[in-house]
């Protein structure tokens, strides 16, 4: 497989897939409050992201409006810095184990997220996803600007999800999603199945299942009983 420019990797042969399992990054594999906080403690700027995160969870602030000032943050840092950096992200237990069952039972994990683009490439080649996607930072000469290059939103994540299944010839009902918040929800009216993981009420409600733990692992019993449905 090759990467495009846009985070996508080109599967070569989509007929050794029986679906796909998109998984979020913030409140998922990034334990609460998520990459922008923890990235934010490094650029000093660990207060008002935390404030923003939690605006946007109660619904008064946009994620292209909290993009705008995360930025900031990032300017004159280089994209190499930040990568060294993304080593020490706090993680839950089993991302490496539950990626490496998902490929071994024929479903593709991808990186769902609005989480920023680097924060996606980062985990997506340390634990063997297939692509991400998430809004992107502008940069000059490997060094980020401060500037947005491109908003992104969650039903342009969910749209990402659906595009990238139809690529390979997946309907939403073969797709399968791990979230925990207000930015899942809409993918998760899409697929065939949606587990909570360490989510909020309003994701509880509207996924199909649940659990709470500190190990993706513990998602693979539900992730197994729906691949016997699909394959």
């Amino acid at each position: 497989m090759r990467e495009d420019r846009d985070g996508w990797k080109v599967v070569s042969d989509p007929s050794a897939w029986v679906g796909i399992v998109f998984v979020d990054i913030d409140g998922t594999l990034v334990p609460a409050p998520g990459s922008a906080v923890h990235v934010a403690r490094y650029l000093g700027t660990e207060e008002e992201m935390a404030k923003a995160e939690a605006a946007y969870a109660a619904g008064l602030l946009t994620n292209p409006e909290i993009a705008a000032v995360d930025a900031l943050a990032w300017a004159g840092r280089t994209e190499r810095e930040i990568d060294d950096w993304l080593t020490q992200l706090p993680l839950v237990d089993g991302i490496a184990e539950t990626v490496q069952w998902c490929r071994a039972h024929r479903l593709l994990p991808v990186l769902a997220t609005l989480a920023w683009q680097p924060i996606g490439k980062h985990l997506g080649k340390r634990f063997g996803f297939a692509a991400y996607c998430g809004p992107e930072l502008e940069t000059l000469d490997g060094s980020f600007t401060g500037r947005v290059r491109a908003t992104f939103d969650e039903f342009g994540k969910r749209d990402f999800a659906l595009r990238y299944a139809e690529n390979l010839g997946f309907g939403p009902s073969q797709c399968a999603a791990i979230g925990d918040s207000r930015s899942d929800l809409p993918l998760f009216d899409e697929v065939g199945l949606s587990v909570a993981f360490n989510a909020d009420q309003q994701a509880r409600d509207r996924a199909s299942t649940t659990v709470d733990g500190g190990d993706l692992w513990a998602v693979t019993p539900l992730l197994a009983d729906w691949h016997q449905r699909i394959r």
